[in-house]
């Protein structure tokens, strides 16, 4: 699968004569693009394999990789279920767009406390889903498992090797697992939180090998889902600018993140830079109900 490289020419990267690339893993489908598609490539075989018929998953409010499973299962033939962090949003998922196109894909949700939530990885509450939904594939919070960093480590091709700088957000982490790596001996790889927390670095270190990676831990906004104006408006200039569209939650905050690193002379002169788009554009439109809602400026989807 060829994804291409696009080149950025922004004045902040020509001043420090800093080439930055955006791979366009975006571009691969509008609804299981960048790592959602990498990470359910192997684990939908292995589901298949198995000879299971049902996807299990976990995910939030405005969760891709929710959108991603339920897209993905619709169309390779599996039943979906999606438990859902937040019992109040129960009474009012069809106002939320990513729940609401989950559903339309033929995903049953299950909501449940944030309390139960966090112990979703109980042997227990594992046993009490399946006596619930029957035998199911279990696919983890973000879709992270070891068949998913198989698919991220496919992120990198040849086209890459002259690259001294490889960058992804990061949620669960897998993503910046699977491209470290792949990484070459050379390579350095940036990891930008889209979420507050150090246990990420353990996460990390669960799949990843090699010792080539760093969390740029400055740049989570807040935390998860957490948008602010300034954040805004810089994916609404980033757009108007290179015409490529950044989602609040991940890609935005990465971006943000890499010109203010550039900004600050973080790179040394000649750098060649490839910031990873990871996707993540079905979010926006849920996004922008919640900034409406605060009064704060929309993120703009068209010119």
């Amino acid at each position: 699968m060829f994804v291409e490289n696009q080149p950025i020419r922004l004045p902040v990267l020509t001043d420090n004569k800093i080439s930055l690339f955006i791979k366009r893993e975006d571009l691969i489908h509008p609804l299981i693009s960048g790592n959602k598609y990498r990470k359910l490539k192997y684990n939908l075989i292995k589901a298949r394999e198995d000879g299971f018929d049902a996807l299990l998953t976990f995910g939030g409010a405005y969760s891709n990789h929710i959108a991603a499973t339920a897209y993905a299962g619709k169309v390779h033939g599996f039943k979906t279920i999606g438990i859902i962090r937040g019992e109040e949003l129960e009474e009012k998922w069809r106002l939320n767009p990513t729940l609401k196109l989950a559903k339309e894909h033929g995903m049953q949700f299950k909501f449940v406390s944030r309390d139960v939530y966090g112990d979703k990885d109980n042997i227990h509450f594992h046993r009490e889903l399946e006596n619930e939904f029957g035998s199911h594939y279990l696919l983890p919070e973000g879709g992270t498992n070891a068949l998913a960093i198989k698919g991220c480590e496919e992120i990198l091709t040849p086209n890459d090797n002259d690259c001294d700088v490889l960058c992804c957000s990061v949620g669960t982490g897998g993503t910046l697992a699977g491209i470290s790596n792949a990484a070459l001996p050379h390579q350095q790889v940036l990891g930008f939180p889209a979420l507050k927390g150090d246990f990420l670095q353990e996460d990390i270190r669960k799949f990843a090998r090699k010792e080539n990676w760093v969390l740029q831990t400055a740049y989570h906004f807040g935390g998860y889902a957490k948008v602010s104006k300034t954040l805004v408006d810089f994916v609404n200039d980033f757009y108007k600018q290179t015409q490529i569209l950044l989602d609040p939650i991940y890609t935005g905050k990465m971006m943000f993140g890499l010109l203010d690193m550039a900004q600050n002379k973080s790179f040394k002169p000649r750098t060649r830079i490839l910031a990873v788009h990871t996707g993540g554009l079905q979010g926006i439109e849920g996004m922008n109900r919640v900034l409406k809602q605060k009064k704060l400026p929309l993120i703009n989807v068209h010119d």
